[in-house]
């Protein structure tokens, strides 16, 4: 790292290793990261510019892509990040991210991410991850989505219901309270997720049930990085109420199933 490198902080996967020189960004490779290219590039040649351009990759096993001006919210999320016109703005990218990518054939050869990869799979990739930290804002509104290491092969609604986990938030109240404004209402928030993305009424009536299915796995997934003994993922599962707290968060989601359903369909 040089003096004129600056550290791009937000995310846990590839905490402080991720570097802004220049117009580009350096960041650890994907082990598909040839593959992974190929589709943005293939994004990009289809019209949809809101992701970096990949540039190449270097010798020690680095990417290098565009860097993108705007800002991004991190965690304790700000008031900005949050607002009714942020929420839309998050539904209508994720909803011009998946026109495009309907449009482009995946590689079925390449090794996509299982870690958050719709268990149902599908024939569209999905960006899998797309929490508060990987979406660029500019005056308000969410213009770019970064980070793409975890796409995979999956359902649009496996990508809407992973996407509402962070920006609803679906947290019951006291786990939501940790990392975001207090008040959020999360029945009326997941119906303007739903409607900037122009969700149909036949995927507003299974969200629910895919958003728990969605918790499920990004629960196996802390767990597989906890048994890793991943610090980030040690730390932040002992900040924020451990296993009990997961506990919770699948019970309340269970619970209020009906009035999430109701909410969308009303």
């Amino acid at each position: 790292m040089t003096a004129e490198d600056e550290a791009l902080v937000g995310g846990m996967m590839n905490a402080g290793a991720v570097f802004r020189r220049g117009e580009l960004v350096e960041r650890p490779a994907p082990r598909n990261a040839r593959a992974l290219h190929a589709h943005l590039l293939a994004l990009r040649g289809h019209g949809f510019d809101a992701a970096p351009a990949p540039v190449g990759l270097t010798a020690d096993g680095r990417e290098q892509l565009t860097f993108i001006p705007g800002d991004v919210p991190l965690p304790p999320f700000p008031d900005w990040a949050m607002t009714k016109s942020a929420l839309e703005s998050v539904g209508r990218l994720l909803r011009r991210l998946h026109e495009t990518s309907a449009a482009v054939a995946v590689d079925t050869r390449a090794e996509w991410s299982r870690e958050l990869a719709d268990p149902e799979g599908g024939t569209m990739l999905c960006h899998n991850d797309v929490c508060p930290d990987n979406v660029v804002f500019r005056e308000g509104r969410a213009a770019a989505l970064i980070d793409f290491d975890l796409a995979a092969p999956g359902r649009p609604l496996w990508d809407i219901a992973m996407t509402a986990r962070y920006w609803v938030p679906m947290l019951d109240p006291a786990s939501a309270a940790a990392l975001h404004p207090s008040g959020l209402d999360a029945p009326a928030r997941l119906r303007i997720l739903a409607d900037g993305y122009g969700l149909s009424a036949g995927d507003r009536a299974e969200l629910p049930g895919v958003i728990e299915q969605a918790t499920e796995v990004c629960r196996a997934f802390v767990a597989r990085r906890v048994a890793d003994g991943d610090p980030g993922y040690l730390r932040a599962l002992a900040e924020r109420g451990g296993w009990e707290r997961w506990d919770r968060v699948q019970t309340w989601l269970v619970d209020h199933r009906e009035t999430f359903t109701a909410a969308l369909l009303s």
